[in-house]
């Protein structure tokens, strides 16, 4: 399958230099992509609050919908990848995104705000790293770990650049004027992108005999996915920990201001976790290529539950909280790329669009209703203690899941041979 995904354009495989820089291109359309949606979201939320009078619960119910919709839109879109439309899924998705945010910055109404975010989930599911992955798979069967790894270690610099873009342009000329400025940067950096970086490389599938076998194996592998215990572990490590992750995302802040931890060091926590994230992608890209992937999944799995408990340790302590954010970062920069590659080498790379999609179903659905559950618990129980356990033995049930996975690959590998 990999030589025939290499192939399947009819057409010579690109010279080194064209690869790079494509990748490149790509890589930049998945910073701004996700800093222009994404992490401009929080620095929007208060002056629209302001502005508008809409409650807090009322804007992230918002946020939620639009997660919610990029689950449900995952799997289609993964398909229509697969049949080789990755280069029109992701331009139309840029277009979106330039539409909703347009709308959403001329909302005067809370429905207005939440049909943004419907189209912006569209948006998200089309535009963000699971269908670039997908992309980069089928393009580049022999080296997509190398080239997901770049991807994922620019795109990590996107709350870097657009936390601080976004704060000087609200600061500068207002919310909504900030949102039309974020808009057009899909439309002059994303979408040009998209359409000239990404081959369709199935473009013309009902004229070559071959498209049809494709288009049938591409199927047969996501039936197959769904009788695989391996997909099925993978399903609950990912949404396990996308649930977890979500809930400390949205929650540290209140977290350690309800500790009393002093402004310096909660900003300074804060802002730690991006590098954190970054560093740890760039010493994978530097060394990963040495170790399997199997391996670096399981740092990865084991580091989250122990940034957890460095957390619920940590109290006061400058020292632990800025250890806590080192961990929690590195561990989600690499989570990004093993969720990228570890469904390629633990099962098959056949499908790959619409057998990611359907993993990220769940988790995307997990990204939507984990910051409102911890905040449930949190009014269950008037304090952050027992949201911090949860999140601990989830991020357990998130590790013990990875490695059912590997082994049942594993035991899938020797019974086949």
């Amino acid at each position: 399958m990999s030589n025939r995904s290499e192939s399947a354009s009819g057409n010579p495989a690109p010279a080194d230099s064209e690869d790079k820089l494509i990748t490149w291109a790509l890589a930049l359309a998945q910073l701004v992509s996700w800093g222009s949606v994404y992490y401009s979201f929080s620095l929007l939320v208060v002056p629209m609050e302001q502005s508008m009078g809409w409650s807090r619960t009322s804007t992230n119910a918002a946020l939620s919908v639009g997660l919610l919709v990029s689950g449900f839109a995952a799997y289609p879109i993964g398909r229509w990848i697969d049949h080789g439309l990755g280069r029109r899924v992701m331009a139309v998705g840029s277009v979106i995104a330039a539409a909703m945010l347009l709308l959403w910055a001329g909302a005067q109404s809370l429905t207005l705000l939440f049909v943004a975010w419907i189209g912006l989930g569209i948006s998200m599911a089309a535009t963000f790293y699971d269908p670039v992955f997908a992309v980069v798979t089928h393009r580049y069967p022999r080296s997509f770990r190398t080239k997901i790894t770049l991807i994922t270690l620019v795109a990590g610099f996107a709350s870097t650049v657009f936390i601080p873009l976004t704060q000087l342009l609200v600061g500068s000329v207002g919310w909504r004027t900030s949102i039309v400025v974020l808009a057009a940067l899909n439309l002059v950096v994303c979408l040009p992108i998209h359409v000239m970086a990404i081959r369709s490389s199935r473009t013309d599938a009902g004229s070559r005999p071959e498209s049809r076998d494709v288009k049938l194996a591409n199927d047969a592998a996501t039936r197959r996915a769904l009788r695989t215990p391996t997909f099925w572990a993978l399903a609950v490590c990912f949404t396990a920990y996308y649930a977890t992750f979500a809930a400390l995302t949205f929650h540290l802040v209140p977290l350690m201001v309800e500790r009393g931890v002093s402004n310096a060091v909660l900003v300074t926590s804060m802002a730690l976790i991006g590098p954190a994230q970054v560093a740890a992608r760039a010493v994978w890209f530097t060394f990963g290529r040495t170790v399997h992937v199997s391996t670096v999944g399981t740092v990865v799995v084991t580091l989250f539950p122990l940034s957890t408990v460095i957390l619920i340790s940590a109290g006061h302590s400058a020292t632990l909280l800025w250890l806590f954010a080192l961990c929690y970062g590195a561990a989600n920069g690499m989570m990004t790329i093993l969720r990228g590659t570890i469904v390629q080498d633990l099962m098959w790379t056949e499908g790959y669009g619409a057998v990611s999609g359907m993993l990220s179903f769940p988790s995307n659905i997990a990204k939507g209703i984990a910051p409102i559950a911890a905040a449930g618990i949190w009014n269950l129980t008037h304090g952050y203690v027992a949201v911090e356990w949860t999140v601990f033995l989830v991020s357990i049930l998130s590790a013990i899941a990875f490695f059912v996975a590997v082994r049942a690959s594993r035991h899938a590998a020797v019974s086949s041979t």
